[in-house]
Parts: structure tokens; sequence; C-alpha cells
């Protein structure tokens, strides 16, 4: 007992445990065992890969509201004139308070998204409305600006015998003065799956987050960007639009037959 008493008492004293004379001092061993044993270090928690924010990496993807917009980069570095062509216009005011439209920019790009031709367009008459907000276009962009006709022929020479991806195209191809056939255009206005549930026309932006997960027209517009998200949006639905247009195109070829029979036999 007399031992136990005596570890006790020692015990006490190193750990600086009250006496009925006060308070006993910490000693210098405790107080460096409690600094060492007071030291947290901190981890940084690791994010498991769920955790952590993606972007979508291919079209139709779903957006979370912390993901990021996807880019309409190109898909390779083929910078041809391939057989599939995407086009985009922007324009300016011309005329009383600028309500008239003119030709500014030009896009062309290839089926990778590759642009291959991009030009600035002079005007035929005298610009009143920029409209800078929507079309990008700046005053310095037209001062060394090519002329509508080499454009207009540049442009008509590249799209020749192609087929024409864009968004409103009709819109395109008169503000080029151009024409293009029928059976060659691809216009994701128009194309009925990309319409609303009612079957009104719907804008490019909305179509390029809902079906690409991209974003654009946040700001300026770009003749790039929009070429590139109606050539995206194409490509996405291409096998059942193309399968489309060839019954079509087959439905209308026996009709036609159809009808030449039945006139020879009157």
């Amino acid at each position: 007992m007399k031992r136990k008493r005596g570890k006790d008492k020692a015990l006490a004293a190193d750990s600086g445990a009250s006496t009925s004379k006060g308070t006993a001092p910490f000693s210098s061993n405790w107080l460096e065992l409690q600094a060492v044993l007071g030291k947290q270090v901190k981890y940084k928690k690791k994010r498991r890969p769920s955790e952590t924010p993606t972007s979508v990496a291919s079209a139709g993807g779903n957006i979370g509201e912390k993901d990021e917009a996807v880019s309409l980069l190109p898909t390779s570095s083929d910078l041809s004139v391939t057989k599939i062509l995407a086009l985009d216009c922007e324009m300016v005011g011309v005329g009383a308070e600028g309500k008239r439209s003119a030709l500014a920019r030009v896009t062309l790009v290839n089926i990778c998204g590759n642009v291959v031709y991009d030009k600035h367009v002079r005007p035929l008459e005298f610009v009143t409305d920029f409209r800078t907000q929507v079309s990008g276009v700046r005053p310095r962009d037209l001062k060394e600006a090519e002329d509508f006709w080499t454009v207009q022929k540049e442009v008509a020479e590249l799209i020749k015998g192609k087929i024409l991806v864009g968004h409103a195209l009709h819109n395109d191809l008169k503000i080029l003065l151009l024409s293009h056939p029928r059976k060659d255009i691809r216009d994701t206005q128009r194309y009925k799956p990309l319409r609303s549930a009612n079957g009104g026309v719907q804008a490019l932006k909305h179509l390029a987050a809902e079906h690409l997960g991209a974003s654009i027209q946040e700001r300026e517009h770009d003749s790039v960007e929009d070429a590139r998200a109606a050539l995206f949006l194409y490509k996405k639905f291409r096998e059942d639009w193309e399968k489309d247009l060839k019954q079509r195109r087959v439905g209308s070829k026996i009709a036609i037959a159809s009808g030449e029979k039945s006139r020879s036999s009157r």
C-alpha cells in the first residue's frame, strides 16, 4: 500500500494536480507532451470521381447546375472543303434607322467544324446600325472588308454541289442573293424533330443548349460558333434525318410513277 501511495503522489505531482496547499504548477514535460498532442494534422478531403464537376463531353449529354458548357470545337484538323458545309451570316442595318439588313460577315465550316471560309463584307449601302450587340460587327471590321460581289461569287463556288447546313438558311441565302437546291439543304430550324411541341420553330441558342449541352449567343453572336452549332445538331440527328429524306424521295417517285401510269391507261 505504501508503494502504491508513493506512486500516486508522484503522478499527481507530475500532472499538476491540486493539493491542499493550492494548485501545483504544470511540469515542463507535461506542457511539451500537451503541445505535441494538440497539433492536429489537417488532411484535404479527396473528392470522389462522382463529386468532381465535369463538363459534358458528348453531344446530347445532360448538364447539371455545376457542369460546364460544352465548347463547340472542331473534331479534327481536317481543313478541306467537304461534301457537307455549314453556313452562317451576320448582318448590319442599313437605310432609315437601320431597319433593313445587309451582309457583313459570312462563315463556312466543314463537316469537322473547321473554318474553310470566313470574311467580313463591305455592304452595298451605308451602314446606319452595326447591331454590334447581336452581330458582333464593329466599324473597324468593315474598313478593309471584301466587296459584296466578290464574296458572293466565292461562296457560290464553295457551296455548289454541297449539302448545306444551317439555321434559318433562307435568311442567309437571301442576304447573299443566292439560291441552293432544296434537296441539298439541311435546315435545323425546319427539321420537325427540332421543333417545339406545338410545331413552332426554335432558336438556335435553345437547340444548342437542349441537344448539345452548349452555351452560345450569351453576348454578341459569332458566325463561326453558330455555324458549328447548326452543324453538330445536324450530325447528331443525321442518320434519322437522311433516312427520312430518302423515304420521302422514294414515296415521291412512286407517286409520280403511279400518276404517269394512270394517265397513260386512259
